[in-house]
């Protein structure tokens, strides 16, 4: 048996583990920061939702699905398998390299420039209208951010409400949010490797999937929490609020549309929208890193993908 064949549902179940640890973070870090929850429940709550995300996302927003799974034609199923291990061995050392600087990195543009260098090195053919939907939604999220972010900030200077409860309410939003996106990426991966279609995945694969992303979630992702929640800027428990609503409604707006979407993307943008001075060092940081992530994961995902064959 290739090596591979073995080690291709492992490593995806390793993406979902750390997508769910170094991700899901941003989902909680602006109540954390806020002091609108405290981080041990934030991290519950977080898991929990992402669990409840991934779970219903084929009901929700099963065009996500669809639009990954067609992103990369592989010529024979060897080389589907040795394309996807290079893709995934890509995202998790990326992944890993950047929670150790606390830096939250999208494991979805990984994935994306992962699977792009894969299918180099083995003459795969890209299919180009699900890469301009991945193309809409990497545009489209950091712009639509910071419009939401500010404009949710002053709707909510005009009516009353309570931010904290707000918040709470907020993170759990955002979290199911993620769960649906990210969840419908990596379990159309899973699918995959084991050659079924995203359009009627196994119940068995659905929880397994949304139980390792929840697992991950639990890990915390620390550092993250405190780049997002309390380097990137100071804000108010109804910025908080702005931001973390403003998520909501781009992940939200981008999942029905079936665009990848990335959450770290989302939740900053919306953050820089919502806060009137974030930091600029913070924000070239996290600039640096997100241009980074397509180069340094397609030049890893074609070596890899060629070492796998």
């Amino acid at each position: 048996m290739p090596i591979h064949t073995a080690l291709l549902p492992l490593l995806v179940l390793c993406v979902i583990l750390v997508n769910g640890w170094t991700d899901a973070p941003n989902a909680i870090a602006t109540a954390v920061g806020s002091g609108a929850l405290s981080f041990r429940p934030a991290v519950a709550l977080a898991a929990v939702c992402n669990f409840a995300g991934v779970a219903l996302a084929c009901l929700c927003f099963p065009a996500v699905a669809a639009t990954m799974e067609n992103l990369v034609r592989f010529s024979s199923p060897q080389d589907t398998q040795a394309g996807l291990c290079g893709a995934l061995l890509a995202v998790i050392l990326w992944g890993v390299a950047a929670w150790r600087f606390g830096l939250p990195t999208s494991e979805s543009h990984a994935l994306l420039a992962g699977l792009s260098g894969a299918a180099l090195a083995l003459g795969a053919d890209i299919q180009p209208s699900a890469w301009v939907a991945v193309g809409m939604g990497l545009v489209l999220s950091l712009p639509a951010g910071v419009v939401a972010g500010r404009g949710v900030c002053r709707g909510l200077g005009r009516i009353p409400h309570n931010p904290m409860a707000g918040q709470r309410w907020a993170a759990a939003l955002t979290a199911f949010l993620h769960g649906a996106q990210d969840g419908q990426k990596f379990l159309a991966l899973l699918l995959m490797a084991q050659g079924v279609s995203a359009a009627r995945p196994p119940l068995t694969l659905l929880l397994l999937t949304a139980c390792t992303m929840a697992l991950g979630t639990g890990l915390g992702g620390r550092r993250i929490v405190e780049k997002i929640g309390h380097e990137l800027a100071h804000l108010t428990p109804t910025q908080g609020l702005a931001a973390d609503l403003a998520t909501g409604v781009v992940l939200g707006m981008c999942s029905a549309l079936g665009l990848p979407v990335s959450t770290s993307h989302a939740k900053v943008a919306a953050i820089c929208g919502a806060s009137p001075h974030p930091k600029a060092g913070v924000v070239a940081q996290l600039l640096l890193v997100w241009v980074l992530t397509f180069p340094a994961c397609m030049g890893l995902g074609y070596v890899f993908a060629l070492l796998m064959r």
